[in-house]
């Protein structure tokens, strides 16, 4: 397999507030990537590197072929136009933990706006996209219900859609389950579950331990803004041996 992500020593701080602290860690293609960690550890940070909505300071950050930030000109690195930066970003699906949709547009608009503003396909062909995608998150029914008319799950299913209409190379999932009532959360899971039997490459930052343990082909626990481990999930979760580690899975998994 070949690695989408790749990253080396990298750093970012808040001012004097330094948050992530030397990231080291690797996601290869088709892999379900979890990171989890305690609230502050950096994790949501690291994802918002990866599609460049934070900049960082020092080390390397790798997607695919080029780095984050950076754009080739004959044979050296430099910093990449906005332009670059938005024609990479297209190419990663982004779900948030707050859904994000656009209130004054329907969900098939939503699913569908990205494919709209690229262009390169006839209204129908769009339509057709959007009704598709719609259809594989259980919402083909909702495709002309506003985000008010929809429950939170609803919302983030239809927010999911988006990320993957424009097949990306990779999705970036930020606690999609985190703002949503108990038992709408299933509803979501189920989604992700299914893109990862599909192998969407993804990193999905979470507290749902269980879930990254079923699903997951490699997870990154992150402390203090350092990957403290790395591995196998069931290994991670139930039997590892860093202290620190075990301490925080045995208060997740009460």
């Amino acid at each position: 397999m070949s690695d989408i992500v790749k990253i080396k020593g990298l750093e970012k701080s808040y001012g004097t507030h330094p948050v992530l602290k030397g990231i080291d860690l690797t996601v290869e293609q088709g892999q379900a990537a979890f990171v989890i960690g305690p609230s502050g550890s950096g994790k949501s940070t690291l994802l918002r590197c990866v599609n460049r909505l934070e900049t960082y300071q020092e080390g390397e950050l790798w997607v695919e072929d080029y780095i984050v930030g950076a754009e080739r000109r004959s044979d050296r690195w430099i910093e990449a136009s906005e332009r670059v930066n938005a024609a990479r970003r297209a190419r990663i699906g982004m779900v948030f933990q707050r859904f994000n949709l656009f209130p004054n547009m329907t969900a098939l608009d939503n699913v569908t706006s990205g494919l709209r503003l690229v262009g390169g396909s006839s209204r129908r062909q769009v339509h057709e996209r959007g009704m598709e995608l719609l259809d594989r998150v259980g919402l083909s029914d909702k495709a002309y219900a506003y985000p008010a008319q929809l429950s939170g799950g609803q919302q983030q299913r239809v927010a999911i859609a988006r990320a993957i209409a424009m097949n990306p190379t990779l999705v970036l999932f930020d606690e999609p389950t985190s703002a949503l009532d108990p038992e709408l959360v299933g509803e979501v899971l189920a989604v992700i579950r299914d893109l990862a039997k599909e192998g969407i490459t993804m990193m999905i930052v979470t507290h749902e331990i269980r879930f990254a343990e079923e699903v997951g082909d490699v997870l990154f626990f992150i402390d203090q803004g350092c990957v403290a481990e790395a591995g196998e999930p069931r290994q991670i979760i139930r039997h590892s041996q860093n202290p620190r580690t075990a301490e925080f899975m045995a208060r997740v998994r009460q």
